[in-house]
């Protein structure tokens, strides 16, 4: 495809999105946009989150993951599945009961303004830097196959900070007023285009292999690609046991503890709506990881077969579009890719606006209604700003690896507070000395590094994905040593 043709595709798109904005944007008011009036089909949001969970990241990074560690990411998606019951059967029933608009509100009441702060200020780094991570990845694949090729006032190629800068803008645009309410809905329409594109692309790449619809999974299956499980080294990182525990973990930090996510949820009618949405997120969301697998051997198998160098994150962009397949899997992938970059920055925008706004500033209690409503409208601008400017100096700091596992393995670290927080929250009954939560919480990630580091040079273990539990375990422990009383 042409640099126009893809300009034009992104603006129909786009278009697409300002009509779906146009008509959700009817109130405006902070309970629309922080919580959507609690009004949206718990269907819609189940198959919106798809979108938001699989991101550019898992569309690009997953495919281009399979050459180097076949399918073992599906261990890590097993593990999902117990993470999400977790959430649905524990979490969901808390923050239903206390009728929360942002999740963190719960560290308040249970041990105080200190703790409340303390994960709230966890969530906004690790979001700012998930959703920057995400971004960054998409910005990057347009910059090469569309704004290097372009002129922009008599130069060759526009800059990276304009596209990241346009990129922002059109998400402001569309988010600005409604927020969630109208997240809901744009969530669905990209879901349907990241799928449709995969499974174009599955079609145009199993056609020139020469595999019918009925022998895919039998090729598949026989490939060495397809190795799944890893019980061989146990201080290996690819270790079964370890990617599952940490699946579970991992999904139970960033989607039953981030407020991006239980955003979506908490918008549903009622707790049985959510829970709903929940377990049927899980078993789709399971099939599709999956199947993006599934792509990403046969990407892999055809880029062996037709000399294509490119691997890691540039193997699915680089045979989708300049591999002479045809123009239908391009246009399908840049729609998918677009939708990706849409569905995860859109609902992280509006839910770091959201937990800065309440959890920060504490606009309901201090503010009336249209103070608030300014307030958040300030705040959405300067989050955009905020993730441009992380954006950017992204790219002058990640050269190589595939991001999802950059992405993986930052978490551990900034969630794992969170997680050592409501795990002591929920399973003990004792006090804390508040005061002292908030140093608990930044000496944790120091220690967790240091203890994998010595791991690795000392004994060769590799925590992986697991450095997750370990700093939740740390942040639990360092809680107990500042433990009060029971109730």
């Amino acid at each position: 495809m042409q640099p126009y043709q893809i300009l034009l595709l992104i603006a129909g798109y786009f278009g697409v999105l300002l009509l779906i904005s146009h008509f959700t944007n009817r109130g405006g008011s902070n309970d629309d946009f922080f919580k959507a009036g609690k009004q949206s089909p718990w269907y819609l949001v189940a198959f919106g989150m798809i979108g938001a969970s699989l991101s550019g990241v898992t569309f690009i990074s997953v495919p281009g993951w399979v050459e180097a560690s076949q399918f073992g990411y599906f261990q890590v998606v097993l593990g999902y599945t117990v993470g999400y019951a977790v959430i649905g059967l524990v979490l969901l029933p808390l923050y239903y009961r206390l009728n929360l608009t942002s999740i963190y509100t719960y560290l308040d009441g249970r041990f105080g303004n200190n703790s409340y702060k303390t994960g709230a200020s966890f969530f906004l780094l690790s979001r700012i830097v998930g959703a920057s991570f995400r971004l960054y990845l998409v910005a990057i694949v347009l910059q090469q196959l569309v704004f290097d090729k372009m002129q922009f006032f008599g130069s060759e190629g526009v800059p990276f900070w304009v596209t990241v800068t346009v990129t922002i803008l059109l998400i402001w645009l569309y988010t600005f007023k409604s927020g969630i309410k109208t997240i809901v809905w744009t969530d669905t329409l990209q879901t349907l285009f990241m799928l449709v594109a995969v499974g174009v692309a599955i079609y145009y790449v199993s056609e020139d292999l020469g595999l019918s619809a009925a022998n895919i999974f039998g090729f598949i299956a026989e490939s060495d690609l397809s190795q799944m499980f890893f019980f061989d080294d146990w201080k290996s990182g690819d270790h079964f046991v370890k990617q599952f525990v940490s699946g579970a973990f991992i999904a139970i930090v960033m989607t039953g503890l981030d407020q991006d996510m239980m955003q979506k949820n908490l918008t549903c009618r009622n707790l049985e709506d959510a829970q709903k949405n929940v377990f049927w997120f899980t078993i789709v969301l399971t099939i599709v990881n999956f199947i993006f697998l599934a792509l990403g051997l046969l990407l892999t198998v055809y880029a062996q077969q037709n000399g294509i160098t490119a691997n890691g994150d540039s193997l699915f962009p680089t045979i989708a579009v300049e591999s002479g397949l045809g123009l239908g899997i391009a246009m399908f992938f840049l729609l998918g890719l677009i939708a990706a970059a849409y569905s995860s920055a859109d609902s992280a925008l509006t839910a770091l606006t959201t937990s800065f706004s309440i959890d920060i500033l504490d606009i309901e209690k201090k503010y009336d209604a249209k103070q608030q409503i300014r307030i958040r409208k300030r705040i959405h601008i300067a989050m955009s700003f905020v993730l441009i400017l992380v954006i950017i100096i992204f790219k002058y700091v990640i050269a190589d690896a595939s991001v999802i596992a950059k992405l993986f393995v930052f978490a551990g670290y900034t969630y794992g507070p969170l997680l050592g927080l409501y795990a002591y929250g929920l399973f003990t009954k004792w006090k804390v000395r508040d005061v002292y939560v908030p140093i608990v919480a930044i000496l944790t990630p120091f220690v967790g590094y240091a203890i994998s580091a010595a791991c690795a040079a000392w004994f060769n273990f590799e925590f992986g994905f697991f450095i997750l539990i370990l700093n939740g375990a740390l942040t639990f422990l360092g809680l107990i040593l500042i433990r009060t009383q029971k109730h």
